[in-house]
């Protein structure tokens, strides 16, 4: 979480949170110290035992030491004194989902979900619980072994308020609606080479036309290196979608920089998440429309409406794409649901 996130939350719930403080405990996390972690989120909280950023780190810690039923408590507690923050009840719900407890994990994703219309994870994380949800009911009509159930694969958060949505942000609904895979561009075929032209010579001298070169204002020129680039950002967004949709999940990582990580992840991780996520869906529909792209030397932005679908799970808001020209690609750095 970067700094200013963490002052907007100062602001929000009226504690002084300390940047250096959470961000020592998320890199205990990341280094495989949750115990080290705990210890420094429980010394913190002795003096400021409200502060909802350091409950929720800790929240975490108790859970990546196995510690399920504590962490529930921690992160129940958090939900009640803070219901406006969805991502205590999606890390509920994937706690209730190892328990095996799939009707208290959807009630908190829908509850997650409530809070925040656009949140995208917590969607993902419902439709694998309504898939186990709908094994186990076909499961016990039929008598049919449950070892040979879906297995979920939910996400849990890892940073109380991502990058991509500011504390006190407001938050625009979405409709849901299924759509079709953009299909690939269609390369025209070349036109054929045009038939040799018999050489005719003539006693008068040929006219030799001068063409004076244009030359263009730097105006100009920077305005065509724009539309350049812009078309090209344009190409690698549509490429990264149809990778996605069809499951070309090497397409699809080679769309990423190669240190791409979201918040609380390592590269590493995220990637084994997104490979499992993914692979684990019988089929993917995603278009993308209002594609809006915007170019500053080696960096651009892009906005688009993102109408996604996979198995009953269906998603249908805003999305934001950061990237960076590396190498000649330009490649995805970070993504932004509902803005």
């Amino acid at each position: 979480m970067s700094r200013t996130a963490l002052l907007a939350l100062a602001m929000m719930t009226g504690s002084a949170v300390h940047a250096d403080d959470a961000s020592d405990v998320q890199k205990l996390m990341a280094a495989g110290k949750p115990a080290e972690a705990l210890q420094k989120a429980d010394q913190y909280l002795a003096s400021k035992p409200r502060d909802p950023m350091m409950r929720f780190l800790r929240g975490i810690s108790l859970s990546q030491m196995g510690k399920t039923s504590e962490a529930i408590t921690a992160f129940t507690k958090l939900t009640e004194d803070y219901p406006d923050l969805p991502e205590p009840f999606n890390n509920l719900a994937v706690l209730y989902a190892q328990q095996g407890q799939y009707d208290k994990a959807r009630t908190a994703l829908e509850m997650a979900i409530r809070t925040n219309p656009s949140y995208a994870t917590a969607y993902e994380n419902l439709g694998d619980v309504y898939a186990k949800l709908a094994s186990q009911a076909y499961s016990k009509a039929l008598q049919i072994d449950t070892r040979s159930a879906v297995a979920p694969k939910l996400a849990m958060i890892r940073d109380l308020f991502p990058k991509d949505r500011a504390p006190g942000a407001a938050v625009s609904s979405s409709s849901v609606s299924a759509a079709p895979v953009a299909p690939p561009p269609v390369v025209a075929k070349p036109a054929p080479a045009p038939a040799p032209v018999a050489l005719v010579t003539s006693k008068a001298p040929p006219v030799i036309t001068q063409v004076t070169p244009k030359v263009e204002s730097k105006t100009e020129q920077k305005s065509a290196d724009g539309d350049v680039s812009r078309r090209e950002v344009e190409a690698a967004i549509r490429a990264w979608s149809v990778a996605w949709s069809r499951k070309d999940m090497d397409s699809y990582f080679a769309s990423y920089a190669r240190d791409y990580a979201p918040a609380g992840k390592s590269h590493k991780a995220w990637e084994a998440e997104r490979r499992a996520r993914i692979g684990g869906k019988r089929n993917i529909t995603l278009k993308l429309s209002e594609l809006q792209v915007n170019v500053s030397g080696d960096r651009a932005t892009a906005h688009f409406h993102q109408a996604y679908k996979a198995d009953a799970l269906e998603i249908n808001g805003r999305k934001s794409l950061d990237l960076v020209r590396s190498g000649g690609s330009w490649l995805i750095v970070k993504e932004s649901a509902g803005s």
